[in-house]
C-alpha cells in the first residue's frame, strides 16, 4: 500500500481531471492524478468551447495558451444536409463576446489537454502519475483507497473521479450503465488546402437532416480542418460492432449536398465511435470521496459542453474547497448541490437538441425550419442559459454576465 502524503487522489488525467487539480492547487491543496494510459494524451480530434468554458480557463490561467492555437468562429451555421439551405445562424462577434465576457474558440482536443497538462507539470502542487488503471475505491480509516489493476494500492485524504464515460469510480455511487443513442460518429481533420474554395472556413458548420448530421471547422490556427460524421444506425445490435458501418453511412448520405459529400470523402472510416450518455443520478459523492465531469454526467455532444461542462465543474470545486478547507464531505456535498441541477439540465437538453436537429417527421421539419429562419442571428435568448452563467470568477460569482 502506497500512501501519497497529505495529498487528494484524482483519478483520470483527462480535461476534467486536470482541471480538477488545478482547481485544487488554486485552494491550497496538493494532488495526485492517476492517470491509465502509458502517457498523458487526448484522443479524438476538434472540441469547441463556449464563454462559459472559457471563463474557467482564463481562471486557471489556461487560456492564453489554447488561443495561440484556436480559432475563432464568425458564426454557428445550421445548413440541410441535401439542400445546402442555410437555415440559422448564431452570430459569435463582438455582441456576443460583449454578452458573455468570453469569446467562443475552437480548437483540437490534444492542444487544449496539452495546455492544461502544461499548466499542471509547472505547479509544484500537482503530482501526475501515468500507467494507473484503476479498478476499485474506498474510504478506510487509514484514508480513501484506490486500487489498481495489478491490486496495488494508494492512499489519500480524498478522491475526485474524473475518469470518464466509462467511470470506475461511479460504480462506488451507482451501478447504471451507458445509455446507447443508436448513433454513431466517424471523425477526421485534413490539411486545410483540402477543402473546397466554396467551404466557409470562417463559421462552424453542422448540416443537418433526418437523422444525422455533419460538423465542420478550423482547427490548429486554421491548418486543418475538423469533420465530424454522425447517424443513427438502423441496424443496432446491442452488445455487438456490427452496426453504423462506413457502408451504412454513405447510405444514409446519399443524394447529399456536395459539399458534405466531399466531407465524407476524408473521413476516417478505420474508427468508429458509438455515442453514449447516462441518465442523471442524484448524489455524486460520499464522505471523502466525490465525481466530476464525465464521470458524474456525460452527455451527447449536441450542445457542445461536455469539457464546458468538466471545466465548470473544476471551479466550482475550486471555491467549495477555499471555502470548507480539508472538510471534504461539506466541500463535496456543497460542490453537487450546485453543480447537479445545472449539469442535468445540459445534459437532458443534449438529447432533446439532438431529437430537433435529427427529426424525421416531414411536418415537424418544416415547422423547425420556420422557426430557425425566422430568428435574427444575434438573437442570444435560446443560449443564455448556458453561456450566462460564469463559473470562472472565483467565489460567489457564479453570476450571469449579461447586463
Amino acid at each position: 500500500m502506497t500512501k501519497i502524503e497529505d495529498t487528494m487522489i484524482i483519478v483520470g488525467g483527462g480535461i476534467g481531471g486536470l482541471a480538477a487539480a488545478l482547481a485544487a492547487a488554486e485552494a491550497g491543496q496538493k494532488t495526485t492524478v492517476l492517470e491509465q494510459a502509458p502517457e498523458f494524451g487526448e484522443i479524438g480530434a476538434g472540441i469547441q468551447m463556449g464563454p462559459n468554458a472559457m471563463a474557467v480557463l482564463d481562471r486557471f490561467g489556461v487560456d492564453e495558451k489554447i488561443e495561440k492555437n484556436a480559432v475563432f468562429p464568425k458564426r454557428l451555421v445550421l445548413k440541410d444536409t441535401f439542400t445546402g439551405e442555410e437555415l440559422s445562424a448564431l452570430d459569435l462577434g463582438e455582441e456576443f463576446k460583449k454578452s458573455y465576457g468570453f469569446p467562443y474558440i475552437v480548437l483540437h482536443r490534444s492542444d487544449l489537454h496539452f495546455a492544461l497538462l502544461e499548466v499542471c507539470e509547472k505547479n509544484p502542487l500537482v503530482s501526475l502519475i501515468t500507467d494507473q488503471h484503476i479498478e476499485t475505491i474506498e474510504e478506510t480509516s487509514e484514508g480513501v483507497v484506490a486500487t489498481n489493476a495489478n491490486g496495488e494500492k494508494v492512499v489519500g485524504k480524498a478522491l475526485i473521479g474524473a475518469d470518464g464515460l466509462w467511470s470506475n469510480t461511479r460504480a462506488y455511487f451507482s451501478d447504471d450503465k451507458g445509455v446507447c443513442s443508436k448513433y454513431v460518429a466517424y471523425r477526421g481533420t485534413i490539411p486545410i488546402s483540402e477543402i473546397s474554395d466554396n467551404a466557409n472556413i470562417d463559421d462552424v458548420i453542422m448540416w443537418i437532416g433526418p437523422n444525422h448530421h455533419v460538423v465542420q471547422y478550423p482547427v490548429r490556427r486554421g491548418e486543418l480542418y475538423n469533420q465530424v460524421v454522425v447517424f443513427k444506425s438502423l441496424n443496432y445490435k446491442e452488445d455487438s460492432v456490427d452496426w453504423g458501418t462506413p457502408e451504412e453511412m454513405d447510405q444514409v448520405f446519399e443524394g447529399a449536398h456536395p459539399l458534405v459529400k466531399t466531407a465524407l470523402s476524408f473521413i476516417e472510416r478505420q474508427i468508429r465511435w458509438p455515442l453514449y450518455d447516462r441518465e442523471p443520478i442524484d448524489n455524486w459523492t460520499k464522505g471523502n470521496i466525490c465525481l466530476l465531469g464525465d464521470a458524474a454526467h456525460p452527455m451527447l455532444q449536441y450542445l457542445a459542453q461536455g469539457g464546458g461542462q468538466a471545466l465548470e465543474d473544476a471551479s466550482y470545486l475550486a471555491d467549495m474547497l477555499k471555502k470548507h478547507g480539508e472538510n471534504y464531505e461539506a466541500a463535496f456535498k456543497a460542490f453537487q448541490e450546485e453543480r447537479i441541477p445545472r449539469t442535468a439540465r445540459v445534459q437532458r437538453s443534449a438529447r432533446t437538441w439532438g431529437n430537433i436537429i435529427h427529426a424525421e417527421d416531414p411536418t415537424i421539419i418544416l415547422l423547425r425550419d420556420i422557426i430557425f429562419k425566422q430568428r435574427d442571428a444575434k438573437d442570444f435568448s435560446h443560449v443564455d442559459w448556458i453561456y450566462g452563467q460564469k463559473y470562472g470568477q472565483g467565489l460567489n460569482k457564479v453570476t450571469k454576465s449579461i447586463q
